[in-house]
């Protein structure tokens, strides 16, 4: 079972996909897709913890997985890494596959907007930063399920936002499109091209994303 916040952290695998169906889970979006033999079950309920651990509580009974997967993007932490590279988190389950980094994944409860933050951060240890995985963590291992945690670098370390994304994110879990756009009128010329990047790096990190957990075994 696979866990994101958005349905676009999926887009890379299910471009891999055949025999899409939609589920009919009390979550913000969920699918069933088979890939290399292997049938995949997707939720995305929003980001934060407390969704992400929702659409597990949802899932589980649903599917009975043999493993859980917190996926989807991730800030980076660490200045070597760049938009695309896919990190696993360590201490947990390892799964074999294509080249990727290994380390503390670090989960938060909003964006880390800038590089002064992410700085601070990384003076845990931590790789990467996100919202969703601790989350997922702590019901896998309610259910005693094994957990895995794979993300994809969508801005790096030394990354600072212009808009405010923490002022966008809803109660639900989802950003506000018209929050976004009256943030980014306030510096329009720096804040649009920002925004045209990050797109291009969401679609280089699904795209990262789906190679990666199509091609590996959990």
């Amino acid at each position: 079972m696979l866990v994101a916040a958005e349905p676009r952290e999926f887009a890379g695998l299910l471009r891999r996909c055949r025999g899409r169906r939609r589920l009919a889970w009390p979550v913000h979006w969920a699918r069933t897709a088979e890939s290399g033999g292997r049938r995949f079950w997707m939720a995305a309920n929003g980001a934060g913890a407390a969704h992400a651990a929702q659409a597990v509580d949802v899932a589980v009974p649903a599917c009975r997985p043999d493993a859980i997967v917190s996926m989807g993007f991730c800030g980076a932490l660490d200045p070597a890494l760049r938009v695309g590279d896919v990190v696993v988190a360590a201490g947990g389950q390892q799964p074999a596959g294509p080249a990727h980094r290994c380390g503390g994944v670090m989960t938060v409860d909003h964006v880390a907007q800038t590089a002064a933050e992410k700085a601070a951060l990384r003076a845990s240890g931590a790789l990467a930063v996100e919202m969703e995985a601790a989350g997922v963590a702590g019901r896998a291992e309610y259910y005693g399920i094994p957990f895995f945690c794979v993300k994809s670098v969508t801005d790096t370390a030394g990354q600072t936002f212009t808009v405010d994304f923490n002022q966008a994110l809803r109660c639900d879990g989802h950003f506000g499109t018209i929050s976004i756009l009256k943030s980014a009128i306030g510096n329009p010329w720096k804040a649009f091209p920002e925004l045209f990047r990050l797109g291009q790096s969401c679609r280089i990190a699904t795209r990262t994303l789906g190679d990666f957990i199509a091609g590996c075994r959990f």
